[in-house]
């Protein structure tokens, strides 16, 4: 593989040796890494996290299914996109499955080309996800560094309240809500409200808080 062309990591879960060997010789020749799992009890017990990455996953296995394996993942918080591929599937596994929204649902025998366009999808999508979640930790643990009164003064800031207005609210003098201001900008490793408010948009900054 041409590590300067890497497109990022495929977790391979699927009970069919000779399938897992055609797709892992494919897919690495086409600049993805690829770490093949004969079960999803065995993806469970053995993979790491990596991003960007896609689960490329069987529907009916041994054991678990591909499907439980989805709803594991789930409760687990781990959120690496899915693409399903089957031979076979009834409809009420198919439904199951959506509920979970993954990428692609891929039909045996199925387009090289169809699959490695759903791969691109879910890298795209898990490094969206990836970005988020530090982005969103980041301001977290700022915000953790705010007193009970510089969080209050925060979340007024974001709703574009004055000092004035910060005043009235919460019954203190304005110089104290400039300093209190001020303290919040400089935890928050910001200069300015506009930095600020960019910085928290589309947060939920109410979480923060529990």
């Amino acid at each position: 593989m041409n590590f300067d062309d890497f497109k990022g990591h495929i977790y391979l879960v699927d009970d069919d040796p000779s399938i897992c060997r055609s797709l892992a010789f494919t897919l690495s020749s086409s600049n993805y890494s690829v770490q093949t799992f004969e079960s999803p009890s065995a993806f469970l017990r053995d993979s790491l996290p990596i991003s960007p990455a896609v689960i490329l996953l069987d529907m009916r296995m041994p054991g678990m299914s591909g499907v439980e394996l989805q709803a594991s993942l789930i409760e687990k918080g781990r959120e690496t996109p899915i693409i399903f591929i089957s031979g076979e599937s009834q409809s009420v596994e198919i439904i199951r499955a959506m509920k979970g929204s993954p990428i692609e649902f891929l039909w045996k025998p199925f387009q090289i080309q169809a699959l490695i366009d759903a791969i691109d999808r879910g890298l795209v999508l898990d490094l969206q996800r990836r970005d988020a979640f530090i982005r969103r930790d980041a301001v977290r643990r700022k915000f953790a560094e705010l007193s009970s009164r510089e969080r209050e003064v925060f979340g007024l800031m974001l709703e574009g309240h004055s000092n004035k207005g910060i005043s009235e609210k919460l019954d203190i003098l304005p110089d104290t809500v400039k300093k209190h201001r001020a303290n919040v900008l400089q935890k928050m490793q910001v200069l300015q409200l506009a930095d600020l408010m960019t910085m928290c948009k589309g947060l939920d900054i109410q979480s923060f808080r529990l």
